[in-house]
């Protein structure tokens, strides 16, 4: 007996909701690896879920680098600099020196695994307000 044909709506069900947000995130981060690997091709996926929590894959260059391949591409089609601007900065933090550079800054320490639970607590805390004023900064651009 084959599959049946999951009809495309919101689940209402939370718990549900949660399994299907794991198991489909899963399976589109196996395609995007598998692009990668089967056609040499630069993959960059950014997934947030409904509760803002941030998943993201980006094979061999930095997610920097992909975003500047990005716009390099658009090149002159009229996009807008602040946008520009402000997908170079949130790239630029997400790649690995630069987050380390901020970790160092407020902790004293280079690395995750040196940060105690509490530290780790604040640091989420920290990511969670720069994430509420990028989505700030993103709504009232596109009012604009």
């Amino acid at each position: 007996m084959g599959k049946k044909k999951v009809e495309i709506k919101r689940i209402e069900n939370k718990s549900t909701r949660q399994i299907t947000f794991s198991k489909r995130r899963n399976g589109l981060m196996k395609k995007a690896r598998e692009l990668s690997i089967l056609c040499d091709a630069k993959v960059a996926l950014l997934i947030f879920s409904s509760t803002g929590k941030l998943y993201e894959l980006c094979n061999g260059d930095s997610l920097a680098e992909v975003v500047q391949q990005y716009w390099d591409h658009l090149g002159a089609s009229g996009t807008d600099t602040k946008s520009q601007e402000l997908c170079f900065e949130i790239a630029d933090i997400w790649s690995g020196s630069a987050f380390s550079q901020m970790i160092k800054r407020h902790f004293g320490v280079s690395e995750l695994e040196h940060l105690s639970v509490s530290d780790l607590m604040e640091l989420e805390k920290l990511t969670h307000a720069a994430l509420s004023r990028i989505r700030s900064a993103k709504v009232l651009h596109s009012i604009q």
